[in-house]
């Protein structure tokens, strides 16, 4: 069974690369900015115009690197949200091979409902809640 509802497609561009032809480490993180920024989209959540009508910081990331990815490397990344709590999403990752669905690199991210305008926290809002709940855990 799948556990995840949303995978976004990666380029793996030159420039993602270290001195070793991998991936760096570092570009995981934007990996999975793009793979979110993309999901908000996705449900709605966000036209993609500004980012401070987002309004939701990162507050935890942990990554876990399996393989090495590679120039050339077909991957996407899949994404859940795992907990929706009073103030903050939980998020779990995974970076795969498209081709072989060989596990690449897992992730976690917790990140809080945040103003940029007043730069203060607050509580995840009904509509997130239900458009989240709803697209994670569809009626069969």
């Amino acid at each position: 069974m799948n556990e995840f509802n949303y995978y976004y497609p990666i380029q793996v561009r030159f420039g993602d690369l270290d001195p070793f032809s991998h991936v760096n480490n570092a570009r995981f993180l934007t990996y999975l900015e793009s793979t979110r920024l993309a999901y908000f989209q996705h449900l709605g959540l966000w036209k993609g115009k500004s980012f401070l009508e987002l309004e939701i910081i990162v507050a935890d990331v942990h990554i876990s690197y399996i393989k090495p990815v590679y120039l050339g490397q077909n991957i996407r990344v899949g994404q859940r949200v795992t907990r929706i709590g009073n103030k903050s999403l939980h998020f779990s990752y995974q970076v795969e091979d498209s081709d072989t669905g060989d596990l690449m690199s897992s992730a976690t991210c917790v990140m809080v409902a945040y103003s940029y305008e007043t730069l203060s926290t607050f509580p995840i809002s009904d509509e997130w809640r239900k458009v989240i709940s709803q697209f994670e855990k569809p009626e069969n």
